[in-house]
């Protein structure tokens, strides 16, 4: 396995590795980041005005719906998704859906469970189908399950919902209330990818990253269009482990920790998914056909247990880590395909939950590597989460605002 150490110093990116030190020089960046959405006014029941207290509303899930119709879809983590014209003036976001009676109560120290992921059809604009993941509300025989379903459109509204169309397609138990994943995304063949997580607690006290058989620590990829029997999807025939009988054949990839915002770029297909680290490095990687991912057996490129060093010719290596002493959390984000940011073109967005720094990666298919890592944003609130609209543009959340990104002069034109 290769080995390098990356570290990050201001606008530099130095590697070290392979006996030598490689600097890469970079000029200004032409972005910066800008709110956006500033007047939007949540309702009283989302941040607890009508009950007398305030929270944030953690807007999980911005999106477009790719149906053309150029709206913004804001879910928010407590179980309810609201739907604006894309309008940075826009006030009042209309409910889309409501599923506050069957998605978990929001816990401040559980705060990885919740209505986590959304995702629109390829076909939505005909078929009117999205799906939603979330944690289930608790029962004795499941008390952490999370739940894959497909809602509709009300037939003569389309900017509504109908809570009663509910058909779920999966349902995963989960060992504790932490590291569910949550991203649902299609691909550009049409199947739904879902990212799990590796079940919680601390190091996958269960072995699921290495284990085949289950589907947890992995991201699955399976046909919503067509169902196998027993199943109210089907697997596609193409999937790695189909044909294996000690694996599930929904499995596309494994050896994941938590998997945070996995996405396709918009214009080469390239699947990105940013892995959550353990003790000391978060990761990025590029997603491929049944590959191994390292958890639990490493963190990064670094050995988590010592069976680690051993099975590194069978583990694929993130293309980009960074320390503990730079952020705690990664937070994936998108390719950047807009227009409005030239000098962002092509760049992989991400950020820290933890410290809300913001970055641009860019990565080069043909060598392998990464060519530049650049600051947009040294420190902020938590980031929460990434969306693009249909156009393209990125935008990321936190726990309260969201925001998105600008030319430096566009910005400072917009200041008061």
């Amino acid at each position: 396995m290769k080995q390098f150490l990356i570290l990050l110093l201001g606008f530099h990116c130095v590697a070290l590795g392979a006996g030598r030190a490689l600097a890469v020089e970079e000029p200004p960046l032409d972005a910066t980041v800008v709110q956006t959405f500033k007047e939007l006014r949540w309702p009283e029941w989302i941040t607890g005005a009508d009950k007398g207290f305030f929270r944030d509303p953690r807007p999980v899930v911005v999106t477009g719906a790719g149906d053309g119709s150029n709206r913004m879809f804001f879910a928010t983590q407590y179980g309810a998704i609201f739907v604006t014209e894309n309008n940075p003036q826009v006030r009042a976001p209309e409910l889309f859906l409501d599923l506050r009676d069957r998605v978990i109560k929001f816990m401040p120290n559980d705060n990885e469970a919740g209505l986590l992921g959304l995702a629109f059809h390829p076909r939505f604009a005909d078929n009117g189908d999205f799906f939603v993941y979330y944690t289930a509300k608790p029962t004795a025989e499941h008390p952490h399950q999370s739940v894959i379903s497909r809602f509709r459109v009300l037939a003569d509204n389309p900017s509504r919902a109908d809570p009663a169309s509910e058909e779920i397609i999966l349902q995963i138990d989960q060992p504790y209330w932490n590291h569910n994943g949550g991203t649902l995304v299609f691909g550009p063949d049409g199947y739904l990818y879902i990212g799990l997580g590796d079940g919680g607690y601390w190091g996958d006290p269960h072995g699921h990253g290495q284990n085949l058989g289950t589907l947890l620590g992995s991201i699955l990829r399976i046909d919503v269009d067509h169902r196998a029997p027993g199943l109210a999807y089907a697997i596609p025939e193409d999937n790695p482990f189909v044909t294996r009988e000690d694996a599930r054949g929904e499995i596309w990839v494994y050896g994941i920790r938590n998997a945070w915002r996995p996405t396709f770029d918009r214009e080469t297909g390239a699947f990105w998914g940013a892995d959550v680290g353990q003790d000391q490095w978060e990761e990025i990687n590029l997603i491929d056909r049944g590959k191994n991912y390292g958890w639990n057996l490493r963190e990064g490129l670094h050995p988590y247990r010592s069976e680690g060093a051993k099975a590194a010719n069978d583990l694929v290596d993130p293309i980009w880590e960074y320390p503990h002493s730079v952020g705690k959390s990664i937070t994936g984000g998108y390719v950047y395909r807009g227009n409005r940011v030239p000098a962002l073109r092509g760049a992989f967005l991400y950020a820290d939950y933890v410290t809300g720094q913001v970055w641009a990666l860019w990565y080069d298919p043909a060598t392998g590597k990464v060519t530049a890592n650049r600051s947009i944003r040294e420190h902020g609130p938590p980031v929460l989460t990434f969306g693009e609209d249909d156009d393209g543009e990125v935008y990321f959340a936190s726990e309260r605002e969201i925001f998105t990104f600008a030319p430096k002069a566009e910005a400072a034109s917009q200041r008061p």
